[in-house]
């Protein structure tokens, strides 16, 4: 094809508009893959809106994308990348190599991160240039569709647990059954946790015991939420996956000594934290960045493993506008993907 189609948003705030371009040719160490699939996540809001800063426009966001490579650009002798290599790429969408984190190995945390829809053209679009670092090959058993959130919500909360201070047999809670938290919910059951999933309303229990968990905690009810935690014992960890700081804040009496609270969910509020509350059980918070392409490979394959799928809704590219207003209006159960047609 000598064009291809992208969704674009011409000014902050703008709607979405699908127009054509100039088929991309990839530049040293980059690959050009055809997307075939690509999630909807709430922080594409960010770049549409402006909210970040050196946003240029028009911006094509999407940084949950899946596809195959269909062509190498130099300089990639020794990665084993091969064209209809079936790739994902997440929000960590490359890395400069030389930043202070970058030269320690912690490549997530890079000063100069090449997050896609930022650094470069993300994937709501029909093809999309990507660095090589950036890669992570999809196992077979995954489709697209399932694979493409695996990059930013599925590493995000199945990363936070792994490195949480929770093991095997521990009691783990999960704010939020959303995009998000029904996702960490899968993953925390599959780790051997004693899993928690809290949420508002009663109306989620039954969807919280069908993803496997061993509790529901309505934040509705008369019970605080610290309270219920502490009856069961006490949370070894805490991963706030929903984006509500009064929510977040509710939890943290409801960790064990030495617990701690992993932050996900982005909520421009400040959290109401006491150091007394910290202090006299060694409780820890911390946010939790998501995770590198190596993540991002190590998250489907588990996910393959397990069986663990992303609940999502699909639309093609052309109808980009809708899905994404319905990913903004909270009406997408759970992950909203743009797919390929």
């Amino acid at each position: 094809m000598s064009t291809y189609r992208v969704a674009q948003v011409a000014t902050a705030g703008g709607p979405f508009e699908v127009v054509e371009r100039e088929v991309p040719e990839p530049g040293p160490c980059h690959v050009r893959i055809t997307v075939e699939a690509c999630g909807i996540c709430h922080s594409d809001a960010f770049f549409t809106t402006a909210a970040l800063p050196d946003i240029t426009f028009p911006v094509v966001p999407g940084h949950e994308i899946a596809g195959r490579v269909d062509a190498l650009g130099e300089g990639l002798d020794g990665w084993g990348r091969q064209v209809g290599d079936r790739v994902a790429v997440g929000w960590f969408g490359g890395s400069c190599g030389h930043c202070a984190p970058c030269r320690q190995g912690d490549f997530i945390v890079c000063q100069n991160l090449k997050v896609p829809g930022w650094a470069y053209d993300g994937g709501f679009a029909e093809c999309v240039v990507a660095p090589v670092d950036a890669l992570a090959p999809i196992p077979d058993a995954l489709t697209a569709a399932h694979a493409g959130p695996m990059a930013c919500a599925g590493v995000t909360t199945y990363n936070g647990l792994r490195h949480s201070a929770a093991r095997p047999g521990d009691l783990v809670a999960v704010l939020g059954i959303g995009g998000l938290g029904h996702l960490a919910v899968q993953y925390a059951v599959a780790m051997g946790f004693e899993t928690v999933a809290i949420a508002r309303g009663a109306d989620k229990a039954e969807l919280s015991e069908q993803l496997g968990a061993h509790h529901y905690i309505d934040s509705t009810a008369g019970t605080s939420v610290a309270e219920a935690l502490l009856s069961l014992g006490g949370a070894k960890a805490v991963l706030a996956t929903a984006a509500n700081s009064a929510a977040i804040t509710a939890t943290v009496d409801g960790l064990a000594p030495r617990g701690e609270l992993v932050v996900i969910g982005a909520d421009p509020k400040a959290l109401g934290i006491n150091p007394l509350q910290l202090l006299m059980s060694g409780r820890v918070v911390r946010g939790h960045p998501s995770g590198t392409a190596q993540d991002v490979q190590d998250t489907m394959e588990f996910s393959a493993l397990h069986g663990i799928r992303p609940t999502v809704e699909t639309l093609p590219l052309a109808s980009a506008d809708e899905a994404y207003r319905k990913m903004l209006s909270g009406g997408a159960r759970f992950r909203m993907v743009l797919t390929s047609g």
